[in-house]
């Protein structure tokens, strides 16, 4: 995810622009004629995206959107259209995740939508996803989903094993060896190697803040307090093999919970369909519970993943782009059919009650699972913030912690390493920043 809060809107334009070539200057605004159709160019790779983008054409025929599904930004998406914000071929709107926002406001590639009177929509949207998009007090996105973490377990055989839903990490700690007693070829989770959005949420439930900024220089800490006490904890469960090291979301690992031999994950709301569709002779017997705590008189949450609807900085018709963004994301036909699609948690404000995720489900036994989900929303820290440099800083995170839990080093040196590559990184766009006890 990306800057949030006060941090969020603190952060000025000397953290977020550096010596990269920019933007092409946009082409200028057009003006509409009385009756004059116009066509937005829209890309995106939401799952289902097309359902709500042939509603908004059939109910708006002056405005209409031409969808380009392209591939997800981590795998090329992002990469073309960086190259088309340079080159002036970027599209009216895009989809970009949060934590890959600052990355395109160092490119110059974000219309400032604050102009446009974006900001009489606020109100509508859950606070901490809309404080994604502010840099500077100024309002660059319009939010769309995010992936608030709950803990998915097997009630089946919880139940067989005399195992009580862990409402702590020392408890789940402790459910981990019962698994493991119960059944030698079963584990309570498996923690993945290679995974570092899943690690930076473990971190920032943890009460980590790895990206602070401090005047016009980023202090990078990824070995903070809490950053060090996740890193301990998980060390340990490696350690003491009460957890496996497996890549999660890959078909062995589908198959493992598909025979009961993981019973447990602690993952981000969207991972239901996963879940649905790759362990369906699992149905009935899963549940949701919130995330284990570290303190539980200060319930904590964590967040994985979350897009927005960016308005590019080029398009000619921005007022019909913000228009379409905001009934993108907060229009109940246009979201209910985004979570059919299964894009995430909505940005919409109150939307558990107000839309299809207040059902019972059968694959979890009838229970409303997503209220869970919602309670974990409201206790996301909004202070996290992402870097320019995020994207690069997720490759290193996950090369130095797959190559501590293979060769059973220390997490928290995968982390330190991690750190001084970011700090380089930043450095190598003319970013001034430094980690713990250094200045540059």
């Amino acid at each position: 995810m990306l800057a949030g809060g006060a941090a969020a809107a603190a952060a000025g334009a000397g953290l977020l622009t550096g010596c990269g070539t920019g933007a092409a200057p946009p082409p200028g605004r057009a003006d509409r004629k009385p009756g004059e159709k116009v066509t937005l160019r829209f890309w995106s790779w939401v799952p289902g995206i097309a359902a709500p983008v042939d509603l908004w054409n059939k109910r708006n025929p002056d405005v209409q959107v031409h969808l380009d599904t392209i591939i997800p930004g981590g795998s090329g998406g992002y990469a073309k259209l960086h190259a088309a914000v340079h080159t002036g071929g970027a599209p009216d709107l895009a989809q970009i995740e949060y934590h890959i926002l600052p990355a395109f406001m160092l490119d110059g590639g974000l219309l400032d939508l604050t102009d446009y009177g974006v900001e009489k929509y606020q109100h509508l949207f859950v606070p901490w996803q809309w404080r994604q998009g502010v840099f500077d007090k100024r309002v660059r996105t319009v939010p769309e989903a995010s992936g608030p973490m709950a803990m998915f377990y097997r009630a089946d055989l919880f139940a067989k094993w005399g195992i009580e839903v862990p409402r702590t990490w020392q408890q789940y700690r402790d459910a981990a060896a019962k698994v493991r007693k119960a059944d030698p070829g079963a584990y309570l989770m498996a923690f993945p190697p290679a995974n570092s959005a899943y690690q930076t949420g473990l971190a920032w439930q943890a009460g980590a803040h790895w990206f602070t900024p401090s005047g016009q220089r980023w202090r990078i800490d990824m070995t903070d307090p809490g950053s060090t006490r996740m890193c301990d904890y998980w060390d340990e469960m490696l350690h003491e093999k009460l957890v496996l090291a497996e890549q999660d979301m890959q078909s062995g690992w589908f198959a493992q919970l598909q025979r009961g031999q993981i019973v447990s994950w602690v993952g981000p709301q969207w991972g239901d369909a996963l879940l649905m569709g790759n362990a369906a002779g699992t149905a009935g017997k899963w549940r949701v519970a919130l995330m284990p705590q570290w303190d539980e008189t200060h319930p904590s949450a964590a967040n994985w993943g979350g897009s927005s609807t960016a308005v590019m900085a080029n398009t000619q018709y921005p007022e019909e782009a913000m228009r379409f963004a905001v009934w993108l994301n907060t229009n109940l036909d246009s979201v209910n059919l985004l979570i059919k699609g299964g894009y995430g948690w909505p940005a919409l404000a109150n939307s558990y009650h107000r839309t299809i995720l207040d059902r019972p489900s059968k694959f979890f036994g009838g229970q409303r699972y997503n209220e869970i989900f919602a309670a974990a929303d409201q206790q996301i820290d909004d202070s996290w913030m992402w870097l320019p440099t995020t994207a690069s800083t997720l490759d290193h995170l996950n090369a130095s912690i797959a190559g501590a839990v293979n060769s059973g080093g220390k997490l928290i040196g995968a982390l330190r390493t991690a750190q001084q590559q970011t700090v380089d990184d930043l450095h190598a766009k003319g970013l001034e920043a430094s980690g713990p006890g250094r200045e540059r």
